[in-house]
């Protein structure tokens, strides 16, 4: 598998395990996905029985000035990805994104409802462009791939917004101080590039208090959930494009208020809004996914996630 090295990656790495695999990890330092050469090269000498694609480009700020690099990643990478798969005869399993639609809610009969598969893609981003030519590229390569769109990752193996959110907190610390002379600090999701929110210095004495936006709202995912359903799609022969994501939906701000609550943790979480958190890159308002598929197995809802991930966190915070 590539992008072994990565959040998601190191969780597939061990569902693969335990499903009874003996996974190949290739990091990016191992296999550069944008080196025709090197894909073939490695995909022949794995000798492998399938291939999960899990490295991307993943700074959705930075791509708006860095397109030509996010998109040899996402798209150009995935082309080379899937081209090798189809010949060497190996399904795959490619990885995408919430961001390849543009945020507003699809609806039936005039009520809301989660993305799904057939709904059509409109992406606000250089990363979102990146990613739905990605998703293109691996379909039309042929052989039995499948595109996996998930959302708001979190997990043990890397940043993400779940990890900065008690970071903060325990930076303010009983004292209220926010640490590093108690400037603004802004957070950003680092799996899925979410807009987060920030947190203000009370001054000595004060409160724990974060402001987070409300006005963004998707599928939380905790990759401890979503590894072992990807290594599930390849056992069970499922090609073609699935959702997979935490199951219901919520803002920022609800998750970030959920992870304290869970954590039991004593910080206000105040809401913002998107302008006010301003970034390079436009999100969508909306990005809730759901799976219309009746071969795909949803995931548990996104609390349970985040409860699987604190208790995951805690058990290595603790060894």
């Amino acid at each position: 598998m590539t992008g072994a090295g990565g959040m998601l990656g190191q969780d597939v790495l061990a569902a693969a395990a335990r499903a009874g695999h003996e996974p190949l990890p290739l990091t990016h330092a191992q296999l550069d996905v944008r080196d025709g050469g090197a894909v073939t090269a490695a995909v022949a000498a794995a000798r492998a029985d399938a291939l999960v694609n899990c490295a991307a480009w993943t700074d959705v700020d930075g791509a708006e000035t860095h397109r030509d690099e996010a998109f040899a990643v996402n798209a150009e990478g995935a082309r080379l990805l899937a081209r090798a798969a189809r010949e060497a005869g190996l399904p795959m399993v490619h990885v995408s994104s919430d961001y390849v639609f543009d945020g507003r809610p699809p609806g039936d009969a005039g009520r809301d409802r989660p993305y799904r598969e057939s709904d059509p893609t409109a992406p606000q981003s250089v990363y979102g462009e990146s990613k739905l030519a990605g998703e293109r590229e691996v379909l039309a390569a042929g052989g039995e791939h499948a595109v996996v769109r998930s959302a708001w990752l979190f997990g043990v193996g890397g940043r993400n917004f779940v990890a900065t959110m008690l970071r903060l907190a325990r930076e303010q610390g009983a004292g209220g101080e926010l640490g590093a002379g108690g400037e603004l600090g802004t957070a950003r999701e680092q799996g899925a590039g979410g807009e987060l929110g920030a947190v203000r210095d009370q001054g000595a004495g004060g409160p724990c208090e974060v402001r987070v936006v409300t006005d963004q709202v998707g599928s939380p995912t905790w990759t401890g959930h979503l590894a072992p359903a990807l290594i599930g799609l390849l056992d069970r022969h499922v090609s073609g494009l699935v959702h997979l994501a935490g199951g219901g939906q919520v803002s920022w701000n609800g998750l970030a208020a959920e992870t304290f609550r869970q954590a039991e943790v004593e910080c206000e979480v105040k809401p913002a809004t998107t302008a006010e958190m301003a970034r390079p890159a436009r999100r969508p308002a909306f990005s809730a996914l759901e799976s219309e598929r009746e071969d795909v197995l949803p995931l548990p809802p996104w609390q349970d996630g985040l409860a699987g991930y604190l208790a995951a966190r805690a058990g290595m915070i603790r060894s």
